[in-house]
């Protein structure tokens, strides 16, 4: 009998030990990765913006953003939404010039972009680039190919993440003038 009371006595404790630390967050989700997926299309399905790319890698240590495996499972933690999002709105209102980096490393060499572009013009890239290709610099569709689906010729077959910023800055410069009129121009077409 004494044997019994310290086993439910332990079996107890176990219980609230395991209360106690929790061992799921009501406000975390595990998410199965599926083809075609990026970290960008689940940051923006999950927290309505792709700005939240940063902190499904630091919750799931992805040290590539740009890299993700289907089946993989993520732990999406959504309460964290509000403390991004706070933060992100200081960051916004105290500068203007804010900078977007986006990195890709490839087999060869590891480049590091910086965007210049800021505001309504930077959101409209962003959009673009998820519009396109899941924000994937590695994205092919038949001959487009990266993160703005352009084709091989205009990249002169030079893939890296700057080249292609490069590219897509000078093609939309040319053809529509800024981000913003680039996307308008999707909007009602289907395509840039």
């Amino acid at each position: 009998m004494k044997i019994f009371k310290s086993l439910a006595l332990s079996a107890v404790a176990l219980v609230g030990f395991v209360a106690y630390t929790g061992t799921a967050n009501a406000d975390e989700i595990n998410y199965t990765i599926k083809a075609n997926d990026t970290l960008s299309s689940i940051a923006q399905e999950y927290f309505g913006s792709s700005d939240y790319v940063n902190r499904i890698a630091t919750d799931n240590n992805i040290s590539n953003v740009n890299l993700i495996y289907v089946g993989e499972t993520l732990v999406l933690n959504t309460d964290a939404s509000a403390t991004v999002a706070q933060t992100a709105a200081t960051a916004a209102s105290t500068s203007q010039a804010a900078t977007t980096q986006t990195t890709q490393t490839t087999t060869q060499s590891t480049t590091t972009y910086f965007s210049t572009a800021t505001g309504s013009e930077a959101e409209a890239k962003e959009w673009i680039a998820n519009k396109e290709s899941g924000g994937s610099y590695t994205a092919t569709n038949g001959q487009y190919i990266g993160r703005y689906q352009l084709t091989s010729s205009y990249l002169n077959g030079d893939y890296s993440a700057a080249n292609q910023e490069k590219v897509a800055n000078a093609y939309v410069l040319s053809r529509y003038g800024s981000w913003t009129a680039a996307k308008a121009f999707w909007l009602a077409n289907g395509w840039y």
